[in-house]
């Protein structure tokens, strides 16, 4: 059998960040200063989002879980600084606690524009932040593979980085409630399988040809094979509140890739799961985060969800001490410990009865662990 290399599982991260007002608290268009400002000293790895109160960072290629996380570190204490030097501080939350969606100025560019004109209210009200984690592959081929095994884990890794339960001024009875506003979106979700990347790319053309989209960037699938790049994208997890657990997440995508493509390298694969089924535990996990249960499919039963975690921890161990993301993985603990994102917002509320109480929090963990 043909040892593995490991380091073709590269990995870049992007994460979206909220900005708002220190005073009311409520999002705040940037009007592209933090872009333009940031572009002179990370060059592009900052971006402008369709939101004008929203910007987007991401990462270099990075060969290490450690280079990543130095580039995720960076990057936010980069735009933390601009920010604070034009009066305004970010944070990270999948939405926020009670700015509307109503308020905000969309950003003038000709994607945005079309997006909007396309998809109009669906589009002007997803005011949301997520985190996106690619792992390189050695070719699509393999790639679209692996994303079909990989669909079953999605729920499970979201259940941790759930980090909305609120949504303009109302707690919603989710963890995660982002999804909720982003489904209103076509062609978002879990993804069907795929039986080779040339069923999938014939899907794609098929869609280009009838106009439903212009290009492949409009799949806004929770994973798929990235249009460009030799990536499998996962797009299911809502913004970290902090960097260590973006980077313990981001590793955990990575572990899962490599352990599915050592799998793979034996003849073996990981049992493919419905659309719908999985579907069900994306359900759970928005609506509950890491305190409630997923089903195990395999057994055919609930479980509790924590204890399925630290089921994905064991499958994956094997390959984490090749990749070198031990240390990444091994904050998950402590995140089932402390809580996601959303319990650590809903804790807040609950001592102080105060949304902009929340936003503070937000802004105060943003550099935490850099």
């Amino acid at each position: 059998m043909a040892s593995i290399n490991y380091k073709q599982f590269t990995i870049g991260v992007e994460e979206e960040y909220m900005v708002f007002d220190p005073v009311t608290r409520e999002l705040k268009s940037h009007e592209q200063k933090i872009v333009s400002e940031g572009q002179k000293v990370i060059k592009d790895k900052v971006k402008a989002e369709m939101h004008q109160a929203v910007v987007e960072v991401g990462t270099d290629i990075c060969h290490s879980i450690e280079e990543a996380y130095n580039d995720v570190a960076l990057l936010r204490k980069t735009i933390h600084g601009i920010a604070g030097n034009i009066g305004l501080a970010v944070g990270a939350s999948g939405t926020h606690p009670f700015s509307h969606w109503q308020d905000q100025l969309i950003t003038d560019h000709v994607r945005y524009n079309q997006i909007v004109n396309e998809l109009q209210e669906a589009a002007r009200s997803n005011l949301i932040f997520g985190l996106h984690v690619h792992v390189g592959m050695e070719n699509r081929k393999m790639a679209i593979h692996l994303a079909n095994s990989a669909r079953y884990f999605l729920p499970h890794v979201y259940a941790l980085s759930t980090n909305s339960p609120f949504w303009e001024g109302r707690m919603t009875g989710y963890k995660s409630f982002r999804t909720k506003v982003f489904d209103k979106f076509p062609r978002t979700g879990i993804p069907e399988s795929f039986d080779s990347i040339e069923a999938y790319e014939n899907y794609v053309a098929l869609l280009i040809k009838t106009n439903c989209i212009d290009n492949a960037k409009k799949i806004w699938w929770d994973l798929r094979v990235h249009p460009f790049f030799n990536t499998i994208e996962f797009r299911i997890c809502d913004v970290p509140m902090t960097v260590m657990e973006t980077i313990a997440i981001t590793g955990l995508f990575q572990a899962i890739t490599a352990k599915l493509y050592k799998l793979r390298n034996q003849n073996m694969n990981f049992i493919q799961y419905q659309r719908a089924l999985i579907n069900e535990n994306k359900w759970r996990a928005s609506r509950y985060g890491i305190d409630g249960y997923l089903i195990d499919f395999g057994k055919e039963e609930e479980t509790n969800t924590r204890a399925l975690i630290y089921e994905l921890l064991d499958f994956v161990d094997d390959v984490v001490d090749e990749l070198g993301c031990r240390a990444a993985i091994n904050y998950i603990p402590e995140m089932l410990n402390k809580g996601t994102g959303a319990d650590r917002q809903l804790k807040v509320y609950e001592d102080t009865k105060s949304l902009p109480s929340v936003v503070d929090y937000i802004g105060a963990e943003f550099l935490s662990g850099v």
